[in-house]
């Protein structure tokens, strides 16, 4: 059997982030061959993802990242089993590792395209599967979003690292588009902390709105007739404020709607905007 130097125990600590004492442990069952011994290693973090499948993800990091002219923008998140190894080191590099990979997929691919795409070489699978023999615990790409925007797109992460959205803005122009990029950015403030479930009344499902109808017209049947319509058009106008995102009180300003507050600054620029589509990401 090849000695098994504190040297080459190093070397392998350096390269696989593994304590010194699993290090060794490898070294000796893989007859002091490095790769060897790093394979086995990433094996174990295999074995571990399989162990821990039915575990819960509730913790780890959403990011994000925008162009500098805020055409494209991309939002993933990586999430574990405890908030102890998301705010560690190995993790946080691993979550950079995961945007980088969201930045070279395409548009249309879902996160599990993300674990084959490569950083220095190296798949993301693999690199994942690295984290989860450093740490122990089941880790696992969350979502994946990528918006290439003919406007621009707004983006915001809160400061706990678990909650995020993104919103493409349609603007008149590039002026226009410039000019609104601080709203965009604070409008996804608003849907981090609010959770829209829809854009606008458009994107409701109509039979949400029929059966809200339904229920409103149930609570005023004893009111005159002729004003019934009235009194259940004004409850379906305040339940769908509720809701879609256009139609809400902007949290940063609650004598404006979303809306509203997207109209004023695209106006002041001399032109007009309106949201097309937004996501919010959430680790819980």
């Amino acid at each position: 059997m090849a000695e098994i130097t504190a040297a080459v125990v190093m070397k392998l600590r350096k390269m696989s982030g593994q304590g010194m004492m699993d290090c060794k442990k490898a070294l000796g069952e893989t007859d002091g061959d490095l790769d060897a011994a790093m394979e086995l290693l990433r094996k174990k973090g295999l074995a571990t993802l399989a162990k821990r499948a039915a575990r819960d993800t509730s913790e780890g990091r959403v990011l994000c990242n925008v162009s500098d002219d805020g055409k494209t923008a991309v939002m993933v998140s990586l999430c574990c089993e405890t908030d102890f190894v998301a705010k560690g080191d190995d993790f946080g590099a691993a979550a950079d590792q995961l945007l980088q990979c969201g930045l070279k997929a395409a548009a249309d691919e879902g996160a599990d395209a993300l674990l084959e795409e490569e950083i220095d070489g190296v798949k993301f699978s693999k690199l994942l599967t690295d984290l989860v023999s450093k740490t122990g615990e089941k880790t696992e790409v969350g979502d994946y979003v990528r918006y290439n925007s003919t406007g621009v797109v707004g983006s915001y992460v809160h400061f706990n690292n678990k909650v995020g959205a993104m919103v493409d803005v349609e603007a008149s122009g590039d002026e226009v588009a410039a000019a609104v990029q601080t709203v965009a950015n604070e409008i996804c403030m608003h849907i981090s902390a609010m959770n829209p479930p829809a854009l606008d009344k458009d994107s409701v499902d109509p039979a949400i709105i029929e059966k809200e109808r339904a229920a409103a017209a149930e609570q005023v049947k004893n009111k005159p007739a002729e004003i019934i319509d009235k009194i259940v058009d004004g409850k379906l106008r305040k339940f769908l404020s509720e809701i879609c995102l256009v139609d809400q009180t902007f949290v940063k300003d609650d004598s404006k709607t979303i809306n509203e507050a997207l109209t004023e600054a695209a106006k002041a620029a001399g032109g007009e905007a309106k949201i097309k589509r937004f996501v919010r990401i959430e680790i819980a």
